[in-house]
């Protein structure tokens, strides 16, 4: 006797979203279902409109430190947890799981902010022994995502690091960073400044869909612009380049920051760690369903048949013949083009204590 087969809920996109579900972390001792029979998932609201929650954090330190050899910084700083852009592809989105919450849905509706991050990192720059080196904002999770526009606890960071006359490099998707050229053009005259702004392609629906809060990619190319006319050294980051998708947009990427005023540019290949790639392939599925299988399949190539390679060397770049034509597109058009290879030099030698700190010194 025939049976029929068992219930399943449509996953549906969600508008102004990334992902479109709150899939469990690895950490999470037992999994959620949602109720096939009541039709609809209980952890989403009735409009499929899940609203934005800040919490305050108050953080203890600011200054994270690494040694990931791939990495261009050593020391950082991330005034949030979490990033309401959504961008669906976030490989920071696995770190919500420590907070025992979803990397899913939660990690771009649930977010934390560090509202005293300014007063600790003034506290740790004044301690004895601070050696400086330049500071990466936007590591981890971008530090103009929307809530910096009220909290403006990224504003309160760079005034600190100006005051002490500490390097920063910034890398950002939102066009809110020309807000902040009022702190950033007198830094970068110093040699203390300078911006990324990461755009992985100009076609406009695919960037809606992909990152669906983050700034249009016109307005990042005209962020660019407004940067670099302020005396402000600007590059681009065309990131992620995914296959078959963002990748036939890299030279056109390229061409508009060039014109915009980009002075650096640089690229990386598309990364699926831990939960990403589960998101990633359902989201791929949901929009582009016709080329979801042919997505995959070049990524594959690109990481030794797996979707994921975390080997530090070949996570940003990627390893075969497909991550090689890239690399070598990106090569000639960077060289057409004239970008800086190299790029600006941050000064971390005119590091001083401001203030009441040195005010005894002084004296002697």
């Amino acid at each position: 006797m025939a049976t029929d087969p068992p219930k399943t809920i449509p996953i549906r996109p969600i508008k102004g979203r990334g992902a479109s579900t709150n899939e469990g972390s690895r950490f999470d001792a037992w999994r959620r279902e949602a109720d096939p029979e009541a039709g609809t998932d209980p952890d989403i609201d009735e409009e499929r409109r899940p609203a934005t929650t800040v919490t305050e954090e108050r953080a203890r330190s600011i200054i994270s430190r690494n040694d990931s050899p791939d990495i261009p910084f050593e020391h950082s700083i991330n005034p949030y947890r979490g990033c309401e852009h959504g961008c669906v592809y976030c490989y920071a989105r696995p770190t919500h799981a420590y907070l025992g919450l979803s990397p899913g849905l939660d990690f771009e509706t649930r977010l934390y902010a560090k509202p005293n991050a300014a007063a600790v990192l003034e506290d740790e720059l004044r301690r004895p022994g601070y050696v400086p080196k330049w500071i990466a904002l936007g590591a981890n999770t971008d530090p103009y995502q929307p809530i910096e526009r009220r909290l403006q606890i990224t504003r309160a960071v760079l005034r600190v690091l100006s005051e002490f006359n500490h390097p920063v490099g910034i890398t950002t998707k939102s066009a809110l960073c020309e807000r902040d050229i009022d702190i950033l053009a007198p830094m970068a005259a110093k040699g203390l400044a300078r911006v990324l702004v990461s755009v992985g392609t100009l076609d406009a629906e695919i960037a809606r869909r992909m990152e669906p809060r983050a700034s249009s990619p016109t307005r990042r190319i005209e962020a660019i612009g407004r940067l670099a006319a302020a005396g402000i050294p600007a590059g681009v980051i065309v990131a992620p380049i995914i296959p078959a998708l963002t990748d036939p947009d890299l030279e056109r990427v390229l061409e508009a920051a060039r014109g915009a005023g980009a002075a650096t540019a640089s690229y990386t290949v598309l990364r699926l760690p831990l939960e990403v790639r589960d998101l990633f392939v359902q989201w791929l599925e949901q929009r582009f369903p016709l080329r979801a299988r042919h997505v995959m399949s070049l990524v594959q190539q690109m990481r030794d048949g797996r979707d994921n390679d975390p080997a530090f060397g070949r996570r940003m770049r990627g390893t075969g013949i497909f991550a090689e034509l890239v690399r070598r597109r990106f090569e000639v058009a960077r060289g057409r083009l004239g970008f800086d290879r190299a790029g600006p030099r941050l000064d971390s030698s005119q590091f001083r204590i401001p203030g009441p700190g040195d005010a005894q010194l002084s004296l002697f």
